[in-house]
């Protein structure tokens, strides 16, 4: 080390750093002392629960869920700003739970996991409290709001090519903790710029995870219960019912370069969604003309964009094998190599609920070239 005192090294999905000085504070490390006189070593490694809050202090932190206070409008409830009496400030969803005991176990082993969860490009739950059949959840708060707001919202051209790149990378890399990287393989099924929120920094972090059904670990399964947006849903999900990790893949990146809706179906020259406009001008060898006109065009380079639409393009695919996992996707996006990508055909779903193009429901089906080239990659 040359007699340096202290030094980092960053690669894809890597991380090492060593100093002579502690890298955290003493209140934030975890006495192992009980547990080695216990013998339960594995002890200290035990999901702890959310915090709990008390109902009444939530309902002044938000005045009452006021108007004034609400940030938004989510699939599981309305989310409120609230200031809690210490003067910090959180995000507040309010939901409503089934009077079963079946189902008030499931919500508490369910908010207990996702309490657990903690990665930079997720938002983080803080706690909950419960009365009744409502249930209350407390996140960190994102001054930034919502991805949305700067696609297509009051917010619109704001961001520019890099903190763009940035927030694809940063969901990236969220998805693949999600999917690879936590104990549990956690499944959103609603990826969407709206479950994007953005901090200060405007680094991203995905909410609303982990409130649907966990997968299994052990293999795909079918749910009868539907969980998503159509326009950004994986269509053997959203025809089959079909899910695995490959249908927040499915979900994952077009529409944040283009600045306009997944679901937009005002498009000319014919009624078309978003991603079938993606794949005529991919086959047109023109994809540049998708790129949202309020970026710069000194920002980026023509090249750099054309490799970011055809990885999404790679995760769309109809055949759910030939879709990367979204570890590759990581090395894909951070890497220099200039090797040609070649996506096959994806599937469209109207607003009819009518399929175009090939699908299928299969997750055994063989690979396409672009995805066996980037096999040997991992990102974890």
């Amino acid at each position: 080390c040359r007699g340096r005192r202290g030094r980092r090294r960053v690669r894809a999905g890597c991380f090492m750093r060593y100093s002579d000085k502690r890298f955290f504070p003493a209140n934030a490390t975890v006495d192992l002392a009980a547990y080695l006189r216990s013998g339960d070593i594995l002890g200290a490694t035990e999901l702890q629960g959310p915090t709990s809050f008390y109902y009444h202090d939530l309902k002044v932190a938000t005045n009452n869920f006021s108007e004034k206070n609400k940030l938004g409008e989510g699939g599981f409830g309305d989310v409120f700003k609230g200031l809690l009496k210490n003067g910090k400030t959180v995000a507040v969803k309010r939901l409503t739970v089934m009077q079963t005991s079946r189902a008030k176990a499931d919500f508490e082993s369910e908010v207990k996991l996702i309490s657990n969860v903690h990665h930079r490009n997720l938002v983080r739950l803080l706690g909950c409290s419960r009365k009744g059949s409502e249930c209350l959840l407390v996140y960190e708060y994102m001054a930034n709001n919502s991805l949305d707001k700067f696609l297509f919202g009051e917010r619109r051209g704001t961001l520019n090519w890099k903190q763009r790149f940035n927030i694809i990378v940063g969901m990236a890399r969220g998805l693949a903790y999600l999917h690879e990287e936590f104990h549990v393989c956690i499944i959103h099924r609603d990826i969407k710029s709206s479950n994007v929120l953005l901090d200060d920094d405007f680094q991203p972090k995905i909410a609303d995870f982990g409130l649907a059904r966990l997968l299994p670990d052990d293999h795909s399964h079918l749910s009868t219960k539907f969980a998503g947006t159509l326009g950004y849903t994986a269509p053997e999900y959203a025809i089959h019912g079909q899910l695995s990790e490959k249908v927040d893949t499915y979900s994952f990146g077009v529409e944040i370069i283009s600045g306009r809706k997944s679901n937009d179906t005002k498009l000319e020259p014919e009624t078309q969604y978003l991603l079938e406009s993606a794949w005529k001008l991919y086959e047109n060898e023109n994809l540049i003309s998708l790129v949202d006109e309020s970026l710069d065009r000194e920002e980026y380079k023509p090249e750099e964009v054309k490799k970011i639409i055809e990885i999404a393009l790679l995760c769309t695919q109809s055949v759910v094998a030939s879709r990367p996992t979204m570890s590759e996707v990581v090395v894909l996006l951070l890497s220099r190599n200039s090797s040609e990508l070649q996506p096959t055909r994806p599937t469209f779903i109207d607003s009819t609920s009518r399929v175009r193009g090939e699908t299928s429901s299969s997750s055994s089906s063989s690979a396409s070239r672009a995805t066996v080239s980037i096999s040997q990659f991992s990102a974890r």
